[in-house]
C-alpha cells in the first residue's frame, strides 16, 4: 500500500490543474495522481478544440461564467510564464438571417454582463475580419484565443513531478473506501491511501462517484464530436474562430470553424450518440456502455425532445455533402474537396433522470472525497480556476 496526502483520480487537464493548484497552495503536501491510461490527457483534454473561451455564452453569475473568466486569465498567465504558445486570434459569432438577430443580441448582452470584451458589428466590419464569411450582423470577441491544452497538461505534470509529487499511469481505480482517518483507492497499480481524494475522472466521473459511496445525481452520456480539417489550399477561408448563432432550442453549438495553434483549421463538430464512452470511431462499441445508456430514462426523455435535431446530426455524420452544406451557411465558398477527416472527440454530457442536461460545473462531496460530477466546456479554459475552487473546498477540511 502506498501512502500519500491527497489522491487525484484522472490525469486530464482538470485533474492536473487541480493538483498543480494544490501544490502551489500547500507545498508541504504530497499528491498522487492516478491515471488509468498509459499517457496523460488521452481523452477529452487531448481531443478538444484548443479554444481559450471568453465566457460570452454563459448565464451571468453561473459557475461556468465565473470560472471561465477567471480561468482564462489564469491560463494565459500560466502559458506566458511557462513559454507555452497561445494566441488571441479573436472570434466572430455570425447571424446569417433576421431570425437570428434576437438570439445574437441576447448573447451580446450576456457577454456584456460577464465582462467580456466584445462588440456588435455590421456586415462590412465582419468582412474585414473574416472576408469569406456570410452574415448580416455579428459579435466580434477579440479576446478569444487558442492554445494546445495537451502541452499545458504536460507542463503541469512536469512541474508536479519536479516538486516530488507522483503520477501513476495504468492505474485504473476499481474501488474506493472512505474511513475515519483516510480514503483508499484500489487500482490496477496497487492500493493508494490518502487523507483526501479528488475525483476528476471526466468521462467516468459518475461511475467514480458511485465507487466513492455516493449517489451520482446525473449519468454521463457520451456524444461523439466529428470533425473535418481544411486542406492547406482552403485555410485562407477562415482567419480565426468563426461560429454560428446557436439554436436556443438545441443544446449544441452547431458546426463552426476553429483555427488551431498549429495553423490548421478544424470544422465541426457533428454531435452524435457514441456507442462507447471512449467511442472515437463509428465502429467502436462497448456493450456495457451502450446498455447503460439505453436503459437510462433520461436518455429517452432527451431523445424524445430533440429527435429531429438528432436525425440532422446523424445525416451530417453519414453525408459529407450534408456536412458541407451546413458549413456553407457560414462560408459559402467551402467545397467537399476542401475537407479531410480529422480525429473525433467525445463530449461527456451529464444527464439527469428527467432528461435535462447538467449545464454547469457541479460537485458531490463527503468529508474526505470531492467528486467533480460535471466539467463541461469550457473546462479546459477554466481548469486553473476550477482547481482553485477545489483547493478552497479542501481548505475548509484542513481548518
Amino acid at each position: 500500500m502506498t501512502k500519500t496526502d491527497v489522491i487525484v483520480v484522472g490525469g486530464g487537464i482538470v485533474g492536473l490543474s487541480t493538483a498543480y493548484q494544490l501544490s502551489q497552495q500547500y507545498p508541504g503536501l504530497h499528491i498522487t495522481i492516478l491515471e488509468k491510461e498509459a499517457e496523460l490527457c488521452f481523452h477529452q483534454s487531448g481531443r478538444n478544440s484548443g479554444v481559450l473561451h471568453s465566457g460570452i455564452y454563459y448565464a451571468p453569475g453561473s459557475l461556468k461564467a465565473r470560472n471561465c473568466r477567471a480561468g482564462k486569465a489564469m491560463m494565459e498567465q500560466f502559458c506566458f510564464e511557462q513559454d507555452i504558445p497561445f494566441e488571441l486570434c479573436g472570434k466572430v459569432i455570425v447571424a446569417t438571417s433576421e431570425e437570428e438577430r434576437p438570439t445574437l443580441h441576447n448573447i451580446y448582452a450576456r457577454g456584456q454582463a460577464n465582462g467580456v470584451i466584445c462588440n456588435l458589428i455590421d456586415r462590412s466590419r465582419l468582412q474585414e475580419i473574416e472576408p469569406y464569411a456570410a452574415g448580416i450582423e455579428a459579435i466580434h470577441v477579440p479576446e478569444a484565443g487558442i492554445v494546445d491544452y495537451k502541452q499545458v497538461c504536460m507542463r503541469f505534470a512536469t512541474l508536479l513531478q519536479e516538486q516530488g509529487h507522483t503520477v501513476v499511469m495504468g492505474a485504473k481505480v476499481m474501488a474506493m473506501e472512505e474511513g475515519m482517518r483516510g480514503v483508499t483507492a484500489v487500482s490496477y497499480r496497487g492500493e493508494h491511501t490518502g487523507q483526501y481524494l479528488i475525483n476528476c475522472a471526466g468521462l467516468h466521473s459518475d461511475r467514480m462517484t458511485k465507487k466513492s459511496g455516493m449517489d451520482a445525481p446525473a449519468q454521463i452520456i457520451p456524444f461523439r464530436g466529428e470533425y473535418y480539417e481544411l486542406m492547406a489550399e482552403a485555410e485562407h477561408l477562415c482567419r480565426g474562430l468563426l461560429y454560428p448563432v446557436p439554436d436556443p432550442k438545441f443544446p449544441f453549438l452547431g458546426v463552426h470553424f476553429t483555427l488551431k495553434i498549429s495553423g490548421k483549421v478544424e470544422c465541426g463538430p457533428n454531435a452524435v450518440l457514441a456507442f462507447a464512452r471512449e467511442g472515437y470511431h463509428l465502429t467502436d462499441f462497448e456493450f456495457s456502455d451502450f446498455w447503460e445508456t439505453i436503459r437510462y430514462p433520461g436518455f429517452w426523455k432527451l431523445a424524445g425532445k430533440y429527435w429531429r435535431n438528432g436525425l440532422g446530426e446523424m445525416w451530417r455524420s453519414a453525408s459529407k455533402k450534408a456536412f458541407v452544406k451546413a458549413l456553407q451557411e457560414l462560408v459559402p465558398d467551402i467545397r467537399e474537396k476542401h475537407l479531410v477527416r480529422a480525429p473525433a472527440g467525445i463530449r461527456a454530457q451529464a444527464l439527469q433522470p428527467d432528461g435535462s442536461m447538467v449545464d454547469d460545473f457541479s460537485f458531490r462531496e463527503s468529508e474526505r472525497v470531492i467528486n467533480m460530477i460535471n466539467a463541461p466546456s469550457p473546462a479546459a479554459t477554466s481548469s486553473l480556476a476550477i482547481g482553485k475552487t477545489v483547493v478552497e473546498k479542501l481548505a475548509l477540511r484542513f481548518a
